[in-house]
């Protein structure tokens, strides 16, 4: 469920100053030289990869080191802010001193409405239909109103008799007449007990029409012209952008004026406004009326530590985290602040207890609680305590509920003359939910289970993160991705019941489905269907909130079949000591694995540029457009900003008259929050910025006011936005101030992505080393493992 009301999600805001035009040459700044690749595997490197490239220059430094998240620096009376990138870079957030990910280090500034879509560029395509974002946030909203609907049915206490009708309500007012001893007014013969209510299953195999999706905004709901004239309005009192005005009231409503005259600080529900900037927009609404200890910007405050660790992939936080980040703030009683937040259901308490508690009357397993002194009380009672978001909190409550019903599903015998995997379809046979683990090699067997199951007669899809491993497969796996499989772009459609028409749904990529993703998709899985998780345990969890696929294999609660197919080559040999917590050397008498040290960040950039657009192409023969370029921020000297602004000035140099872009620039476009599509720029108009993305017959089409959110060049990208793709080659660059972003996950994703060569721009020495040897991946709090092992202890009871 990647539905947001509060408008965008997870990533680093956008720079004014993002230097995505070419940039002119100049040094770059120097960060520690780290000489040697003591720490990494020897390789020879390609041909001319120690000249010096004739014409190539540095993109001049960034401002900040690319392991560390930064956020919009507040003008003075401003509320500038940047929208999310929605790739998977982290936002700075101070509430809870988790290790942070990959950095922007820029500085925010708001965006222009209008953008910059020429209105002499070139003419592209007609105007885009319904997209495939559109269509998915449609049925991601109808979900999150089901999940809401029933859990406020589950909540209300309802009338006896009420709901029924027909022979049930004739039953029962003969059974009142009795009571009440009068004669039934209705005379019923005898009837058979009644059949057993049918399982909830797809439908016969008859290929179903697709259910239109109406088209949405890609974003906040659009808000009346009215409503948003008189939020520009009260932005102009209080100093902040008017350009903010459609965001904001798509975030708040029609009546978002109104709502921002009695409480200014409802501005940090738009995504990228920083504390700071609400308090300036405050102070001059309010003037002397506002103070730090305000309840109205302590309540704000709460949430948004909670929505900047959602950035960071938590889905709930301990109260002492919050405190601390509110004491930063200049919050005076952050205690206090935190249960008056609680009790206005700002946010939500969960108290996860044992069963000696639960026995005393306690609440139990990951239920709600709330009142005065629930969340205060956390550090000295025995139970843990987490605060978390409705939004969060309902997602992760359905996803268990749905793993838990799939995993319910009995033996089925139509899988016992299935020919696939033998392990796999045991597994299959025996349960309806399956978690399947491996590396890239791996990816075939939950492939070769779907044919299998084709072969019996049964409906299979084979659903993939990105339309880059959609390719991969080939196109005899006949794959979708999960995004054209909820919205109904592709795949088998639903039924009446708006279930997927499936009897086997395998989705590789798995670890990259968020909390919310998973939720929906899980909901829209029929009784009887078998549902097969796959995907690599090593790599980067999802870039939105949660760790779904790592708590579903802690929590144990179904089959886990663990591939024993190793993934072939050097990189392979190389990745797979990686996932064990070793970097050891390895043999590439192919220069399938190259080692490029570099002095310092400078020097990396320059590296890069001659690597992708010389030394790979003439000594490997992979072209330029089959290397990707991986590091680890946005922002910094050696960032994806300066290494796609050196590759555009190398590779396609422009003016950038289109918003920075020009035709034949390779883009990333962040179509929805985490998923990031690669394309390339044809031409811009009023409309917007047209793409040829992959995966996409039609051109597609960014308006103007979300290309410098949505956009950006797409020669060198993060490794969470690379995450479920891969590429001939692959250049990670680690430059020196890159260190503190390293971790296991990371350098295993990174390292993986190449499948017939990876160079390695060296700059990091031993932290290399130290990172693949630490902790497998940084910790994320959720309570989905929890709420999964309190199931079968719930049915028991």
């Amino acid at each position: 469920m990647t539905a947001h009301p509060r408008g965008e999600h997870p990533d680093s805001p956008a720079d004014a100053d993002d230097p995505t035009a070419p940039q002119p040459p100049g040094p770059a700044a120097e960060a520690p030289a780290d000489g040697g690749a003591d720490a990494a595997p020897d390789g020879t490197a390609p041909d001319g990869a120690g000249e010096a490239g004739a014409g190539e220059a540095a993109a001049a430094p960034d401002g900040g080191g690319t392991g560390e998240a930064s956020s919009p620096d507040a003008a003075p009376g401003g509320t500038g802010a940047g929208e999310p990138d929605g790739d998977g870079a982290r936002t700075g957030a101070d509430g809870g001193g988790h290790a942070q990910e990959e950095g922007d280090g820029g500085q925010g500034a708001a965006r222009a409405e209008g953008g910059e879509g020429s209105a002499g560029g070139e003419a592209g395509g007609g105007a885009a239909g319904v997209s495939e974002a559109e269509a998915e946030l449609a049925a991601q909203r109808e979900l999150r109103e089901r999940i809401e609907r029933r859990k406020a049915e589950r909540a209300e206490p309802i009338a006896a008799g009420t709901k029924l009708s027909g022979r049930a309500a004739d039953l029962l007012a003969a059974v009142r007449a009795v009571e009440s001893g009068r004669t039934p007014d209705v005379a019923f013969e005898d009837s058979p007990a009644p059949a057993a209510p049918p399982r909830r299953v797809a439908p016969p195999p008859a290929p179903p029409a697709r259910t239109p999706v109406a088209p949405v905004p890609s974003g906040p709901r659009a808000a009346a012209p009215e409503a948003v004239a008189a939020v520009r309005t009260v932005l102009g009192r209080g100093g902040a952008p008017e350009a903010l005005a459609v965001r904001v009231a798509g975030a708040l409503g029609d009546t978002a004026a109104e709502r921002l005259r009695e409480d200014p600080w409802l501005l940090l529900s738009v995504p990228g406004v920083r504390p700071e900037q609400a308090d300036a927009f405050a102070r001059a609404l309010l003037g002397a009326d506002c103070g730090p200890g305000d309840a109205r910007r302590t309540d704000a405050l709460v949430g948004w530590l909670l929505e900047q660790a959602a950035l960071r992939g938590h889905t709930a936080l301990d109260p002492s985290a919050v405190r601390a980040g509110l004491a930063e703030r200049s919050v005076p009683d952050p205690e206090e602040a935190v249960r008056h937040a609680v009790a206005e259901g700002a946010v939500l308490v969960f108290h996860d207890e044992d069963d000696e508690e639960d026995e005393d009357g306690e609440s139990g397993g990951g239920g709600e609680g709330g009142g005065e002194g629930s969340a205060g009380d956390a550090e000295g009672g025995a139970s843990p305590v987490l605060l978390g978001l409705d939004r969060y909190a309902l997602a992760e409550e359905s996803l268990a509920d749905g793993l838990a019903r799939l995993a319910r599903s009995g033996p089925e015998p139509r899988w016992a003359e299935a020919a696939g995997p033998p392990e796999l379809v045991r597994a299959v046979a025996a349960q309806g939910l399956v978690v399947h683990t491996g590396g890239e090699a791996a990816r075939a067997e939950p492939v070769a289970l779907a044919g299998a199951a084709r072969a019996l007669g049964l409906r299979a899809a084979v659903a993939v993160h990105s339309e880059n491993g959609r390719r991969g497969l080939g196109p005899e796996a006949d794959a979708v991705t999960v995004a054209a499989l909820m919205s109904g772009a592709a795949g088998p459609g639903r039924d009446e019941d708006g279930m997927l028409a499936l009897d086997l749904l395998v989705v590789l990529d798995a670890p990259q489905l968020d909390v919310e993703a998973a939720a929906m998709l899980v909901e829209s899985v029929p009784d009887g269907c078998r549902l097969v998780l796959s995907g690599d345990p090593y790599v980067l969890p999802s870039a939105g909130a949660g760790r779904v696929f790592g708590d579903l294999l802690a929590a144990r609660v179904c089959p886990q079949v663990a591939s024993r197919v190793p993934d072939a080559g050097p990189i392979g040999e190389l990745v797979s000591g990686i996932g064990a917590g070793e970097l050891s050397q390895v043999d590439a008498p192919g220069r399938e694995v190259v080692i490029v040290p570099v002095r310092d960040a400078g020097e990396a950039v320059h590296r890069t540029v001659q690597l992708v657009a010389d030394s790979v192409p003439r000594a490997l023969g992979v072209p330029v457009e089959q290397t990707q370029v991986i590091t680890v921020g946005h922002g910094g000297s050696a960032g994806t900003r300066a290494l796609n602004a050196a590759l555009k000035q190398r590779l396609n140099p422009g003016p950038g008259r289109f918003g920075g872009f020009d035709p034949g620039d390779r883009v990333a476009y962040a179509q929805a929050p985490g998923r990031t599509v690669q394309g390339r720029v044809v031409s811009a108009d009023a409309e917007g910025l047209h793409l040829d993305c992959e995966g996409r017959p039609e051109r597609v089409v960014v308006p103007p006011d979300r290309v410098e959110s949505a956009v950006r060049h797409g020669w060198a990208l993060t490794a969470h936005q690379a995450a479920g793709m891969r590429w001939p080659a692959a250049v990670v660059v680690l430059p020196g101030d890159a260190a503190g972003g390293l971790s296991r996950a990371w350098v295993y994703t990174a390292f993986g992505r190449g499948e017939r060569h990876l160079s390695v721009v060296h700059g990091v020495d031993q932290a290399l080393a130290r990172a693949v040897a630490g902790p497998a991946s940084p910790e994320r709090v959720t309570r989905l493992r929890a709420l999964l092992e309190a199931v079968p202890a719930a049915e028991e009871a």
